[in-house]
């Protein structure tokens, strides 16, 4: 079986699957030789201008700069540097618009010409087979060539790649794009600096083949090459059928040798290296010439160009400057600059763009020559794109994908396998810029991989940082360690202490004296602050207890006594008012004309809420007074802090109760000796019914006391400010309740008083009562006695330690401003405790008589 390269050398070709057959249209510019296009007033020179990175600017504003001065420089293989396209002033470093389909701006050096076109010093080499291959690649890298098809691939890198894995090297001559006749001039032209080039490129490459692939559209530079190719230069020419895409790399490599470039791959994965005819010329240049890559051959063609044809132009020479250099006659309704061909190139936001290295044609149809395909419609599914593509790739599934933003499923249909060709749109008949779609997916691929890329980049950065300080640390404490280690083993050598730690007891020691000193000069203040705290706590632990009723055990223990006394009081106070009740109901009769008739139910009820009555001024008596004279003014304030409807009622019971212990003393006061002979003969000379009238005239008497005292509304010297303003604040419908309860016990008392004045009967069935019962009455009398002198007592001494130093007599006693109604509630219960009063000290007396 036949090698490759016997197959080859023996003619055979190979295909590759898709492709179409534009309109070529290379006739409009290839029938004129290359001429030079001049030089512009003000060059723009993009500082990427190829596949790669950018270089470090090597000029300021205001540099005077020669022909070949290189402008930029780098290090780095993926980076060229560009030179001075003509010698000038450097006017401007700045953003300028760009030759890329985005449209966007980058940054430029700008240059203004001087007219002279000075050139730099020039390093020309006469024998470059002497050379190193290596050398020779860094001359082809310094001078700033890339690849001249197109891709802008640095030459120097891709050569640095090729050595020692080629064996095969293919001159792209194809050059199928329609409209462009860059290459096919310059091999028409200068066909023998191409075969120099590609001489420079085959010492430095060493192939065991050199191919020359061309289209059979181009006779004229077949011919040209073949008449400056020699046997010994082991170059074949191989003429291959126009189709595009066949120039191609993926596509040319196929045609020539059949091998197929893996996906994602170069070709020189397959022992193969592609470069372009003018890369070529301008290695030849470079090397030989000592010229840096400053111009290219640009080809000037569409309807509009009055003048076609290809030019040398300087690199940075603005576009606006060729097209009225040659005579542009834009067509008035469909104006349009393209850089490139029909197929590939794009459409220029404006005419002030530059050109640069991978600049190779100029395109400005008119309406009828290229129409504008602007209708996109939906897709038809018609798998002519798929036909069509030379990548055997699926454009609708990749333009679907695409549009969704699904950049997933579009590296996983090969979306980078893509080329670019344009030929899926060519032959689309529903218009869809399928090329666009596919741009735009592949930009977005490539930030976001850039980011992940720098992301992992400044992780290692921080993890080498914290690395690194935790180096340093280990290292410090390490030197620290040591060093303590040392001094220990040198004072024990010596016979010493640790200087550093005899030094850090006397630094305690200082310390602790301090301290001892300090603290023996604040013996005295500390024993007083500490017995000022401890007297603080008390009065706050009293505070709390009195506040929230959770006294001690003894005070518990007084309380307990205290609520069963009272209890048992409660409870003969129950039971005489029983037997007063049931002694009004059996001499109901004999008081008809004295006393309103009364119903037996309405008795219970007011007795019922006599007694409810009583145990609530019990509680409320219990739960704000103290029993002992000893009261506290914690006390005093904890109460008139209380909740105002509760102060309310606390202070009418209070001010009644004050009433009642003062009628009761004035009644005990008074000389026994005296009250019994007057009694008696009261109770045996006076008529029933005088007594019944003098009854009646005191009641009326005590009644208008009562109102008199009321609406003055002087309170006793014992009732505090605090009381009256309550009192005033109270609730309506209690008032209310304690009104009606009022009138009850007040009708109660009348007739109790009525029938004990009227019936002298009366006074003997009380003296004829069972002594048990009497003793339980008199019981019951000395206690409430007792309970309201204390409470009495209570309220006077709180009313005078509460009392507001700064208040005077007059306002202390002026009576506060309330509601009438309130105030008529408020004498309606203080006659009826006025009432109850007096009969309780009455009983008292004749109980006293009694025994």
């Amino acid at each position: 079986m036949l090698s490759i390269i016997e197959q080859i050398k023996q003619g055979q070709l190979w295909d590759f699957p898709g492709g179409i057959h534009p309109p070529e249209n290379k006739t409009l510019s290839n029938h004129t030789p290359i001429i030079h296009a001049g030089i512009p007033d003000e060059l723009v020179l993009p500082l990427k201008q190829h596949i790669g990175t950018k270089g470090d600017i090597l000029v300021a504003v205001g540099d005077q700069i020669l022909k070949g001065q290189p402008l930029t420089q780098s290090d780095m293989s993926m980076c060229v540097p560009i030179h001075a396209p003509t010698s000038g002033t450097v006017t401007a470093i700045e953003p300028r618009t760009t030759a890329h389909p985005s449209g966007l701006t980058d940054l430029c050096i700008v240059i203004k010409s001087d007219g002279h076109d000075t050139w730099a010093p020039q390093q020309k080499i006469t024998d470059y087979t002497a050379m190193a291959p290596g050398d020779l690649i860094d001359i082809i890298r310094f001078s700033g060539i890339a690849g001249l098809g197109g891709a802008g691939f640095p030459t120097g890198r891709k050569l640095q790649g090729s050595l020692g894995l080629t064996d095969i090297m293919i001159i792209n001559a194809a050059e199928c794009e329609p409209y462009i006749t860059a290459d096919d001039r310059l091999m028409q032209d200068y066909a023998q600096e191409v075969i120099e080039g590609i001489r420079i490129l085959r010492h430095v490459v060493s192939p065991k083949l050199t191919l020359i692939g061309i289209e059979d559209n181009k006779p004229a530079a077949i011919k040209a090459l073949e008449q400056c190719v020699s046997p010994e230069d082991n170059i074949l020419i191989r003429v291959i059928p126009t189709k595009y895409p066949s120039g191609s790399s993926k596509q040319l490599v196929k045609l020539l040798t059949g091998r197929e470039v893996p996906s994602g791959g170069r070709s020189s994965a397959v022992g193969v290296v592609v470069q372009n005819v003018g890369t070529a010329f301008a290695v030849k240049r470079a090397v030989i010439d000592g010229e840096p890559l400053i111009e290219r051959v640009v080809t000037l063609t569409g309807e509009a160009f009055k003048n076609r044809g290809n030019v040398f132009a300087r690199l940075g020479t603005p576009v606006s400057y060729l097209l009225d250099t040659y005579g542009y006659q834009p067509d008035k309704k469909y104006p349009r600059v393209i850089i490139g061909g029909s197929l590939m190139g794009f459409t220029l936001p404006h005419a002030n763009v530059p050109i640069t290295k991978i600049t190779n044609c100029i395109l400005t149809p008119k309406r009828r020559e290229l129409p504008l395909h602007n209708h996109e419609m939906a897709c038809i599914r018609c798998s002519a794109c798929a036909d069509a593509c030379p990548s055997s790739l699926l454009p609708q599934q990749l333009q679907w994908y695409a549009k969704d933003q699904d950049y997933a499923k579009c590296e996983e249909y090969n979306l980078f396998d893509c080329i670019e060709c344009g030929a899926c749109a060519y032959v689309c008949p529903s218009e869809i810029p399928l090329v666009n779609y596919y741009r735009q997916a592949k930009a977005e691929i490539y930030a976001r991989r850039q980011d992940e890329a720098n992301a992992e980049r400044a992780k290692q950065r921080f993890e080498a940082k914290q690395a690194r300080f935790e180096r340093e640390k280990s290292a410090r404490e390490n030197r620290f360690k040591k060093a303590a280690e040392d001094r220990r083993k040198d004072m024990a050598a010596t016979g010493g202490d640790d200087a550093v730690a005899a030094a850090i007891a006397r630094v305690k020691a200082k310390q602790a004296a301090a301290a001892s000193g300090e603290d023996n000069d604040k013996k005295p203040a500390v024993a007083a602050a500490i017995a000022r705290a401890k007297a603080k706590q008390e009065q706050a632990a009293q505070t709390a207890t009195t506040t929230s009723a959770q006294p001690d055990n003894a005070e518990m223990a007084k309380l307990r006594e205290q609520r069963k006394r009272e209890a048992r009081e409660r409870k003969a106070a129950k039971f005489a008012a029983d037997q007063a009740l049931a002694a009004e109901h059996a001499d109901s009769g004999k008081t008809k004309d004295a006393v309103e008739p009364t119903d037996p139910k309405k008795d219970a009820v007011a007795a019922a809420v006599a007694r409810a009555k009583a145990r609530k001024a019990a509680q409320a008596a219990e739960s704000q007074t103290e029993p002992s004279a000893e009261a506290k003014p914690v006390e005093a304030k904890t109460s008139a802090d209380a909740d105002p409807k509760k102060a309310a009622v606390t202070a009418a019971v209070a001010r009644a109760k004050a009433r009642k212990a003062a009628q009761a003393a004035e009644s005990q006061n008074k000389p026994s000796a005296e009250a019994k002979p007057v009694e008696a003969k009261t109770s045996a000379d006076v008529d029933p019914k005088k007594a019944a009238v003098a009854a009646a005239v005191a009641r009326a008497k005590a009644r208008k006391a009562a109102q008199t005292a009321e609406s003055q509304n002087e309170p006793s010297a014992e009732a505090k400010p605090v009381e009256a303003k309550t009192s005033a604040d109270a609730d309506p419908k209690k008032a209310a309740v304690a009104a009606a309860v009022a009138r009850a016990k007040a009708r109660k008392a009348a007739q109790a008083a009525e029938s004990q004045t009227e019936q002298p009967a009366e006074a003997e069935t009380s003296v004829d009562m069972d002594p048990k019962k009497a003793a339980v009455v008199a019981a019951v009398a000395r206690a409430k006695a007792r309970k309201a002198a204390q409470a009495a007592e209570s309220h006077t001494e709180l009313s005078a330690e509460t009392k507001p130093a700064n208040v005077k007599p007059a306002e202390t006693d002026a009576p506060a401003a309330s509601d009438p109604k309130k105030a008529a509630v408020a004498a309606a219960v203080a006659r009826a405790k006025a009432r109850k009063a007096a009969q309780a000290a009455k009983a008292a007396q004749e109980n006293n008589e009694e025994n």
